[in-house]
């Protein structure tokens, strides 16, 4: 699928999620606005028979104007004519509320502006009552809430509701059921475009792998097919010369391709964890000069300079000399391939850390994008992608010292800026 296509699918999905869940909290929040209303509701009418039967019990024809009024989402307050007395109050409130379905704990509590106290009734639970009745010579008692005093000159009774949150979720069973189908849904979408976008990213990095190597070994077998064709010229075998340097050029570009190859099958074989590591006790700063060394053919051919600052005191580590001069390689070059200064300039430091050794390879070169630091040790990916093929290689050097580094239990990082250079830091431990 082309990178267009796939961006507007992830767009067009992202889209489609967020409509859905803006759509199911609309719902669910006109559900939930619409069973607290009931419930109100529910409560108000359950209250009204209340105050009807308190009134019909003691014959009483009097009428309250709004006896019943809403303190806030729990609490409720009812205006009586007179005294009423907890255990008839008790009783009416927990048959009134169990005939509108409002079958949850409450508390309750009596004000008698008589004494100028509120008579606390008790925690009502429907399967039992949490504590006995208040006797009718107690006038302060403890409760689970403290209700408010209001009009001093008045009876009433207040009605809490503590649970009141806990039984509103409840009532809305088939929209959390709903709300966490979509939740479901809203993961596994969002699991979906990763991996289409990590796909994505894998069949790029791959695309790029294959040009490159196309082009890394179109090259060598262009020379042996010009040289072979050279050698099947019925004259050449009078020129012994030119058939020695033919048959050298062959053999050059057959090894350059057999090399290739090797890294290839290498990288593969270090991915399946099959590298065995020779360890031995070796002296750092002997191992980096000799590869300084090595190197100065390839160093003096691009115009660059190398300073060493190896300050690390004792420098003799536990290590595999053969895969740590191959780090040394891969960084330097590095260093040298991506840098448009006419002098690259390299400085490798190293210094004596807790627990083990720091070396530092920094360049002056075009440094590595912000976002791109992340994807550099990854397998096959290069900085330079597409087609393009000014810098040789197949994005394998930098997986190959991650690796190394951390199968010798260390650590590698990274900071670069554009235009400003690079900095690798590798820990090593001592032991």
């Amino acid at each position: 699928m082309k990178s267009k296509s796939i961006r507007i699918l992830v767009i067009f999905g992202t889209i489609a999620v967020i409509g859905l869940v803006a759509t199911q909290i609309y719902w669910v929040k006109n559900a939930f606005d619409i069973k607290e209303k009931q419930f109100d509701h529910n409560v108000q009418m359950a209250l009204m028979k209340v105050l009807n039967q308190v009134l019909f019990f003691k014959g009483d024809t009097t009428r309250v104007m709004e006896p019943i009024r809403q303190l806030n989402d729990d609490f409720y307050v009812v205006t009586v004519p007179e005294k009423i007395y907890p255990n008839l109050l008790e009783y009416l409130l927990k048959k009134q509320f169990e005939l509108h379905h409002l079958d949850m704990d409450f508390e309750y509590g009596i004000y008698d502006c008589n004494t100028n106290n509120i008579l606390y009734g008790s925690y009502v639970n429907f399967d039992e009552i949490k504590e006995a009745f208040l006797q009718s010579n107690k006038t302060n008692a403890q409760s689970h809430t403290v209700f408010p005093n209001l009009n001093k000159d008045e009876y009433y009774f207040i009605v809490h509701f503590p649970t009141k949150k806990n039984y509103m979720i409840g009532q809305m069973g088939f929209w959390g059921a709903s709300s966490i189908l979509l939740l479901f849904v809203v993961i596994f979408f969002a699991y979906a475009v990763f991996v289409i976008l990590k796909q994505k990213r894998l069949s790029e990095i791959q695309t790029d792998f294959i040009n490159n190597m196309t082009h890394e070994f179109k090259t060598p077998l262009s020379t042996i097919a010009i040289s072979t064709d050279a050698l099947l010229q019925p004259n050449i075998i009078n020129n012994p010369e030119r058939l020695t340097t033919y048959a050298t050029i062959i053999q050059d570009e057959a090894n350059r391709l057999k090399n290739q190859v090797e890294r290839v099958l290498q990288m593969a074989k270090l991915e399946k964890q099959q590298i065995k590591l020779n360890k031995e006790l070796f002296d750092m700063h002997y191992l980096i000069r000799q590869s300084v060394d090595n190197m100065k053919l390839t160093i003096y051919n691009k115009n660059g300079q190398v300073q060493l600052k190896l300050n690390a005191n004792p420098s003799e580590l536990l290590i595999d000399k053969l895969h740590l001069t191959n780090i040394i390689y891969n960084l330097i070059d590095n260093a040298l391939k991506y840098n448009d200064k006419e002098t690259p300039e390299i400085t490798i430091e190293t210094r004596n850390v807790k627990k083990g050794m720091e070396i530092e390879v920094s360049d002056n070169g075009i440094g590595i994008p912000a976002d791109l630091q992340q994807h550099v040790f990854d397998k096959f990916y290069r900085v330079q992608t597409g087609n393009v093929h000014d810098v040789k290689g197949f994005g394998l050097g930098l997986n190959y010292v991650k690796i190394i580094v951390e199968t010798h239990k260390g650590t590698v990082r990274l900071t670069s800026e554009l235009q400003q250079g690079t900095k690798f830091i590798i820990f090593l431990p001592n032991k």
